[in-house]
């Protein structure tokens, strides 16, 4: 294994802060980064503050940038188009998650050959750290994206992660606001991307900073983007499962219609056999687009791999 102190030397490590009037905390998230990587260069991207973030930020010694597009997934996605470097850290500006495992979470990145390393959050006053309904939703939707995906992360909506310029630059980034922790996600189970998880303390915001995650308008737009997702990456299940939907009601529809005519001769309630004609068309139709466009996902998720593989990963020497 490399000595630490060499070991850190030989990776250009950007550590990546995204923000929104974060006054309260960006200094101490700017120092404590400095101070547990001493040789990371630290950005902060603020995305049209309205108070003093970026006068403290530079103040306190970060490379200030700014994108005026509001939206987590908007800053992400200038971040990672701009900034090249080994090993990028990406971190919340509000002071809630720990610097110090960040040296551990580079070295599980590099020793192992994952291209992402994820901060499960672990806090010992729940109520302070999460607003109400937070936990059980993150919960909820990782369950979710398990479910659809695979089995995934346990901590999915994590704002803390350490990654490699392979993953950096092979990840085509549609999200525009919080629904970015989701994407990156499936993004990474559907290409098959080696990560590994870490747990870290998370802290409670400073008393002058408030969170700019809305439980359920993010919520609603996280959940859209699953739906969204499952759509273009597994349409056959997609549109596999509307069709049995359709199949379903028009079994329901034609079942006491069927009866009548084996006991009378007779079709009662014409326009509601035609409906359920109707019905098991559609859903003819259904399955055959999932099939068609299932071959166009397979297409595309090879042209992802393709492009993700012909990046190289981060050398331990």
């Amino acid at each position: 294994m490399i000595k630490k102190e060499n070991y850190f030397d030989k990776l250009k490590i950007a550590i990546l802060i995204p923000c929104y009037n974060e006054e309260a905390a960006i200094k101490k998230v700017v120092n404590d980064f400095q101070l547990a990587i001493p040789s990371a260069l630290v950005y902060v991207y603020d995305n049209a503050s309205t108070d003093k973030t970026v006068e403290i930020a530079t103040k306190a010694g970060a490379i200030v940038r700014t994108e005026p597009n509001k939206g987590k997934g908007n800053v992400m996605r200038r971040m990672f188009s701009d900034i090249e470097s080994d090993v990028y850290i990406i971190v919340d500006g509000d002071d809630t998650y720990e610097a110090s495992i960040a040296p551990k979470m580079i070295e599980q990145l590099v020793q192992e050959e994952l291209d992402m390393v994820v901060g499960i959050r672990r806090s010992l006053e729940v109520k302070k750290s999460y607003r109400r309904g937070h936990v059980f939703g993150n919960w909820l939707l990782t369950r979710a994206v398990a479910f659809l995906f695979g089995k995934g992360f346990n901590d999915m909506l994590s704002g803390y992660r350490v990654m490699s310029r392979r993953f950096v630059k092979s990840f085509p980034i549609i999200s525009k606001g919080f629904e970015i922790e989701t994407e990156m996600t499936i993004h990474t189970l559907q290409i098959g991307i080696p990560y590994g998880e870490v747990e870290t303390a998370y802290n409670e915001r400073p008393m002058d900073s408030e969170s700019k995650l809305s439980t359920f308008r993010d919520g609603f737009r996280i959940i859209k983007m699953i739906f969204f997702l499952f759509k273009e990456e597994k349409p056959f299940q997609f549109f596999g499962l509307i069709a049995i939907l359709l199949l379903l009601v028009s079994i329901i529809l034609l079942i006491p219609i069927f009866s009548t005519y084996i006991s009378t001769g007779f079709v009662p309630r014409l326009p509601t056999a035609i409906l359920a004609m109707g019905l098991i068309t559609m859903a003819f139709f259904s399955l055959s687009f999932g099939v068609i466009l299932d071959s166009l996902s397979r297409l595309r998720m090879e042209s992802k791999k393709i492009h993700y593989l012909s990046l190289s990963r981060v050398k331990k020497n």
